[in-house]
């Protein structure tokens, strides 16, 4: 049996040089740009290590009334070795992977993501009087099985900058299919957003509350977003794609009086070249 593979002690230190350079570039990285990795969950061989560099546009909507889409225009980088994967606004530092022959592989790693959530009073009238809302740093655990029928993934995330001091689950379990340089990979994603996170991005405090605009605090709730992934290598190393994306809301959130959506979506285009 396979022993667990587990990083160099003495790499700490270029672990944590790399990733604190790559927030400073890509900290306003949506998900739906995340750039897919080939090597798979289970890395890149020891010794080796792959690069990635492009541009992504993305545009999503947010589930408050009379609030814009927010659009970004995103630096893409990617960079992949046997302990550190690093996916625009992802990092992840490999604890550990498995390696069960032809049923997958099993990876374990630390996970640092930037998220660019929330409102400001002045998005919209209906959110005037409303005190700010913040993203933030969030870290957690990520496990993800490689299975040539179907990839499963999950993490664990708690805010590490304590704005809504919120935790969140997510499951999500996508697969990739290539026809030669073409590929399209559909995907199925759970999240459980605890009670502190709904509270904070949806809740209504005390002092906030207006005619027609009650107090509201909120509950624990899951969400269901269902997207697909589209890529075309049309020349060597070079890839475009685009990610679309529609995420339903639960009851919890959509009772909300700041919220004026059942649903919101995200679109995602993007050119990489890869080294």
């Amino acid at each position: 049996m396979q022993k667990l593979q587990l990083p160099a002690a003495h790499r700490s230190l270029r672990i944590h040089t790399v990733a604190a350079a790559v927030f400073c570039t890509v900290g306003c990285a949506t998900a739906g740009a995340q750039v897919r990795s080939d090597a798979g969950a289970a890395g890149t061989p020891e010794n080796s290590s792959a690069w990635g560099l492009g541009l992504g546009i993305s545009s999503a909507q947010r589930p408050y009334p009379g609030v814009e889409n927010k659009n970004s225009a995103i630096p893409l980088l990617y960079y992949e070795n046997a302990w550190l994967r690093v996916n625009s606004g992802i990092a992840d530092i490999k604890f550990a992977n498995k390696d069960f022959g032809s049923n997958g592989s099993l990876a374990f790693a630390g996970r640092l993501k930037y998220e660019d959530s929330g409102f400001k009073a002045d998005d919209s009238p209906s959110l005037t009087g409303m005190d700010e809302r913040q993203g933030g740093l969030w870290g957690g655990a990520a496990v993800t099985w490689s299975h040539p029928v179907v990839r499963v993934s999950g993490e664990w995330l708690s805010d590490l900058s304590s704005n809504s001091k919120g935790q969140k689950l997510q499951l999500q379990v996508d697969r990739r299919f290539g026809f030669g340089n073409f590929a399209v990979t559909p995907r199925l994603q759970a999240q459980w957003l605890d009670k502190k996170y709904v509270d904070y991005y949806f809740g209504v405090r005390a002092h906030e509350a207006l005619p027609g605009r009650s107090q509201f605090t909120g509950k624990a709730a899951s969400t269901l977003e269902v997207g697909v992934r589209m890529d075309y290598m049309f020349r060597p190393k070079q890839t475009v794609f685009v990610d679309v994306s529609a995420t339903s809301l639960p009851e919890e959130i959509k009772s909300s009086p700041i919220v004026g959506r059942s649903s919101v979506s995200r679109v995602s285009v993007g050119y990489l070249y890869r080294f």
